[in-house]
């Protein structure tokens, strides 16, 4: 030791340590048995984490495992007293078998055996067992070359090649699954339903809008309802922290257009109209408002100062109107205080009408969507579009509003990364990234959504199909190597230049999912022996078209034009090249997705050099070799074990999502890619059920609806089917009679459960899809397709084709016929088909009509004119269309048959008669001379009604107890609840009750309070002539109303002495509950069957009052409705 120039030492002399000498082993020259040798080095593998080994790391593990087990025998230790350690004879060293052909000798044992699925252990003890039988082959004498001809013959060979590719150790064709309650699968995170956030919206939406209602929007409401017709289109553009609004009416078949901002300098418009978008043309004279100066292409406008007492505003405006359909839109600029004022860049421009606009004004509020988070994402779009990493970083900035916006602002952020990844919105522009910024950007999102599925899961679902829509990313050299790995892919295999050139530049400028179908459309021209029709054909089947590849920023303009020796070079290189890409782009690629989670070390030929991914930590037992039965597998054309096995390793992975880790997103990426390939691989599989009988189509059911439950938050009726086809497919291996009558009963409920998936999706996606559609200038065509392209994308739709294939074969085996008929009435009339029943329902036909219509949900009116409806849904025999055709005989049925239904449509136009008995309909075609003298197809008008609608005024008091209730004051079912008070025994209670009788909606709609409600519901009952839509406008703006104080003490008086609870003293929380509760009822006044239905009886829907019962909510344990007779034949049930 050594101290400021001084010397430490011990007593003088140097310290001293004796270390123990290693004994040298002398390594004997021993055979150690091959199955010990495997199981060691299976031992030393699990000790390591049970790491994906390449075929190098395979060797060294193996020889290490040699080598420990010969030290041990040096030592005197016996590895297994079970086995005997043998100096090697001379014959044998010469003539040692080699490991391939001791495989497919294992194989041969195997296939003989009927292929059972072994344990590794016995895996180990056959491939001993085959060694032994070929040693016993050499013994007699017999070559290693004639045993390798003799076994190598014919399939075997290439069979088992391909297995030696992989896995030293023969693989077996089926996994066994493991027994589970599937009741444990059932997840009950539902989110709170679509009705309760818009009933929230338009309470926070009365709350806000009453405090900081703008001057343009003053402006506007003013406006709309000055000009009474139809908004053609109205958009608010923010300059800085002003706006400007452009509102496009049409009063008296013209167009008006009005322009306001609340700038406080004067403002000029500088205008000018168009008959095609980007055109600038001079505006006639006759269009000039009153000062304007008229210039070559435009015109110049002062804006002048206008004011409202009435509606409290004062902003700058300008008003202009022409004929309709002279000019389709109008583009201009501002100038004020000597500066121009643009759209972030470019010219303000309006359009004047047009079909899709119609679309944009009924979504224009925003109803059911997380409004402030779209028109903050709409806000920001113009900065999303400079790249990827604008993008993902942008949609991380908004990630903690949209949680806290709940499932809509989920909803919302999917929407929009939605319209991203089919190419509804701009990818690049102008801007030069670096993909590792891109990568980088991408794994900041994920870690995000990451962190809000573990904390939240009732939004589980959306969050998956978030993370599917971005792609992984990843943190450090992730993104860069897509850089720099195609300068070397370019370097081996000599192709600087062409296309290989542009892609390169193409990808350094801004890479994108792009490039995986470019990747792949290259190597498919390669493997096609250069077939550059091959390469076009790749690319447009996913949607990349000549003009798409010329839209980028570096353009590509060349095809590719490789030499035949550069082939297997650059089949190589873009195999492993895809594996980058995919390892960025890729959300549901299954090879990346596995790698990322059993981790990987790639090194060597330039690629992915010094990459090094870990395992994920505490992965199942036996799942590696479970993941690597799928990548074996996954280009199987019998696809059932497959399946089977894609579904165990979600059941294996399962457990492991519901933990929060810092690797959780590895294995959300590796589910959603599992469940991807389940989508995939059923779609392959369908051509293996076309011969197959009921109980393979049974199988595949339980097998996709496994799936489908696996990736729903609220999966409980999933669950249920799921037990019941398992219950089905056990009666039908027991030949039980009545099995396909139980699996039909069970096929409906499916069905019903799918449509209840299809009906979330509708409502929870569809309004923000077409909120923020319209404001990002989305296609239409996108917007009306949306909710249905992602019911598509899922298992769902594969489970619906399913049922489909099976369903005509449970009715035919249990009897069932092809029709319910829900009313038997024997019709004549002219073939109509239509979509949905709903749209058609305040027609009138002028002629006795059979519509036949796909969907029909139960709540509709049937039109006029119509003598019957054809459907293949199946609404419930007391819905309400099913007794308003029984009372108005008209005859109405299902049709299980798509081929009758298709019969039937193509009939469109000519004149059918419909004889119905009470489990089928026969039908043909008539002569038009036979109308006249059938009876039943007279078409009578409908003669008015001889009901009267009396309104009812308000007597004086918002609350009355029961003992008040009169046909005065309240509706039947109130007062006969009051009339059967001392009426039944005393066992059979009946519960407490007050009501706001008939009157008080009227008078509350009147208070000063709620002027402005009243205001808003005036104008969209004006609207309701044209647009049936607004029906639901109206729904909501009644719930924005606000309760009168005296109404809130007059009911809570009756409550209290009637001796019910007052919902005010559990907290103001659950009193604005109640509130909302009696607001839904007055609403309901506004539903499309009340609506329709006194309109098609001529009465005044305005004159129609709704009193609100207010009762005692019985916690019951059965909830039912008894019937006694049968709706349909009248007889005793």
């Amino acid at each position: 030791m050594k101290q400021k120039n001084k010397w430490f030492k011990n007593n003088g002399q140097n310290f001293h340590i004796k270390l123990p000498i290693r004994e040298k082993l002398i390594i004997p020259n021993v055979s150690v048995p091959e199955e010990l040798v495997q199981i060691q080095a299976y031992l030393r593998w699990e000790r390591k984490g049970k790491q994906m080994y390449t075929p190098e790391q395979e060797k060294e593990e193996y020889e290490s495992a040699h080598f420990e087990l010969l030290e041990e025998v040096a030592r005197g230790r016996i590895p297994d007293d079970r086995r005997e350690i043998k100096e090697p004879s001379v014959s044998k060293i010469k003539n040692r078998i080699p490991d391939d052909l001791v495989q497919i000798q294992a194989y041969v044992r195997w296939e003989k055996a009927g292929k059972p699925n072994y344990s590794r252990e016995q895996q180990l003890r056959e491939f001993e067992k085959a060694r032994e039988e070929l040693q016993t082959e050499l013994d007699k004498g017999v070559s290693i070359n004639e045993i390798q001809k003799k076994i190598t013959k014919g399939e075997i060979k290439t069979e088992v090649s391909n297995q030696l590719q992989n896995k030293r150790i023969f693989s077996t064709k089926r996994i066994q699954r493991k027994k589970r309650d599937i009741m444990q699968l059932v997840n009950k995170h539902a989110a709170k339903s679509v009705d309760d956030k818009v009933s929230k919206y338009a309470e926070g939406k009365a709350s806000v809008e009453s405090k900081v209602l703008k001057a343009v929007e003053l402006f506007a409401k003013e406006k709309e309802e000055h000009d009474g017709g139809a908004v053609l289109n109205k958009k608010i553009f923010k300059l800085a922290d002003k706006e400007l609004l452009v509102l496009v009416t049409k009063p008296g078949g013209k167009v008006k257009v009005h322009l306001a901002t609340d700038l406080e300098q004067p403002v000029t418009l500088h205008w000018a109209l168009s008959k095609k978008a980007g055109e600038w043309l001079e505006p006639p004279p006759n269009v000039l408002p009153a000062g304007s100066i008229s210039l070559q292409v435009a015109a110049e406008t002062q804006l002048k100062n206008e004011s409202s007492t009435e509606f409290s505003y004062q902003v700058q405006s300008f008003e202009m109107e022409i004929e309709k359909d002279t000019f389709i839109g109008m583009p201009f600029v501002l100038l004020s205080n000597g500066r121009w004022m643009k759209n972030n860049g470019s010219d303000f421009y309006i359009e004047f009408g047009g079909g899709s606009k119609h679309i944009q004004k009924d979504a224009s509020d925003g109803i059911g969507t997380a409004k402030a988070l779209l028109d903050t994402i709409a806000k920001m779009e113009s900065e999303a579009q400079k790249s990827f990493m604008h993008r993902f970083n942008i949609a991380a900035d908004l990630m903690d509003k949209a949680r806290d916006a709940g499932e809509l602002g989920l909803a919302g952020i999917f929407v929009w990364l939605r319209f991203m990844a089919t190419r509804q919105l701009i990818w690049n522009k102008n801007y030069n990234v670096k993909p590792r910024e891109i990568s980088k950007a991408q794994d900041r999102l994920t870690d995000l959504v990451q962190d809000i599925y573990a904390n939240n899961p009732q939004h589980r679902e959306l969050l998956r199909m978030v993370m599917f829509t971005v792609g992984r990313g990843g943190e450090g050299d992730v993104g860069q190597r897509i850089r720099d790995e195609i300068l070397v892919i370019q370097r081996n295999n000599d192709c600087k230049g062409g296309m290989m050139e542009e892609w390169h530049q193409k990808l350094h400028n801004n890479t994108s999912p792009d490039d995986v179908i470019i990747c792949q459309a290259l190597i498919d021209y390669i493997k096609s022996d250069f077939d550059v029709g091959v390469y076009w054909k790749t690319l447009n089947e996913n949607g990349i078209t000549k003009e798409r590849l010329l839209s980028y920023d570096r353009a590509i303009h060349s095809e590719p034009n490789f030499r035949r020796d550069q082939r297997d070079g650059l089949l190589r290189d873009l195999g492993n090249y895809m594996r980058t890409l995919k390892a960025v782009h890729s959300g549901a690629d299954l090879d990346s997705a596995i790698g990322n989670c059993m981790g990987y070390r790639s090194e060597g030929q330039g690629f992915m050099v010094g990459v090094q991914i870990n395992p994920v930590p505490g992965l199942p037992s036996g799942f590696p070799e479970l993941l690597q039965f799928l990548l074996e597998h996954i280009e199987d054309k019998n696809v059932e074990a497959l399946l089977e096995g894609l579904l165990e390793a979600r059941q294996e992975l399962r457990p492991l999502l519901f933990k929060s880790k810092d690797r959780l997103k590895d294995l959300l990426f590796l589910d959603i890619a599992l469940d991807s390939t389940v989508r995939t691989v059923i779609e392959r599989g369908y051509e293996e059920l076309n011969n197959a009988g009921p109980e393979k189509i049974m199988h595949f059911i339980t097998l996709v609806l496994e799936n489908l439950a696996l990736s729903s938050d609220d999966n409980e009726d999933l669950i249920y089917c799921l037990k019941g086809w398992k219950h089905a497919l056990s009666m039908s291996n027991r030949k039980n009679d009545h099995w396909a009558l139980f699996s039909k009963s069970v096929l409906d409920r499916t069905r019903l459960a799918l449509a209840s998936k299809a009906e979330w999706c509708q409502n929870v996606l569809q309004p923000s899809a077409e909120y923020l559609g319209s404001l990002l200038g989305v296609d239409q065509w996108a917007l009306n397709i949306f909710t249905e392209e992602i019911i598509r994308a899922g298992s769902a739709a594969a489970l619906s084709t399913l049922l489909n294939r099976l369903d005509p074969i449970l009715r035919q085996t249990a009897h069932l016929g092809s029709w319910q008929v829900i009313s038997p009435v024997e019709a004549v009339g002219y073939v109509v088909a239509v979509d949905e029943l709903l749209t058609v329902q305040n027609k009138t036909y002028k002629l006795p009509t059979i519509l036949v219509a796909k969907r029909v949900k139960g709540e509709e009116e049937i039109p006029d004119g119509t003598v019957a409806v054809l459907t293949p849904d199946m609404p419930d025999v007391l819905s309400h269309v099913s007794v308003r055709a029984r009372t108005s005989k008209v005859c109405f049925a299902t049709c299980f048959d798509p081929d009758i239904l298709a019969d039937l449509q193509a009939y469109e136009g000519k004149l059918l008669r419909l004889k119905p008995t009470s489990a089928d309909i026969a039908y043909s075609e008539v002569k038009v001379g036979e109308l006249a003298d059938s009876n039943s197809t007279n078409l009578k008008e409908v003669s008015p009604s001889h009901l009267k609608l009396v309104r009812k005024q308000f007597r004086g008091r918002y609350a009355i107890s029961s003992e008040e209730f009169t046909s005065e004051m309240v509706g039947a079912k109130s007062r006969n609840i009051s009339y059967l008070k001392g009426k039944v025994p005393s066992w059979i209670e009946i519960p407490t009750s007050v009501a706001l009788p008939f009157g008080v909606f009227e008078k509350v709609l009147n208070e000063d309070l709620n002027r402005e409600v009243a205001n808003k519901l005036q104008l969209l009952k004006k609207n309701l002539a044209e647009e049936f839509s607004a029906l639901r406008q109206i729904r909501c703006t009644v719930l924005q109303l606000a309760a009168p104080p005296q109404l809130v003490q007059e009911l809570k008086t009756k409550m209290q002495s009637s001796g019910m609870p007052w919902p005010g003293d559990e907290g103001v929380r659950r009193w604005e509950q109640a509130w909302m509760a009696i607001k839904k009822v007055w609403a309901s006044k506004w539903n499309e069957r009340a609506y329709f239905s006194t309109r098609k009886v001529k009465l005044d829907h305005d004159y129609l009052c709704m009193a609100v019962l207010v009762q005692e909510v019985i916690n019951a344990d059965y909830a039912f409705v008894i019937h006694t007779t049968n709706p349909s034949s009248k007889g005793f049930i």
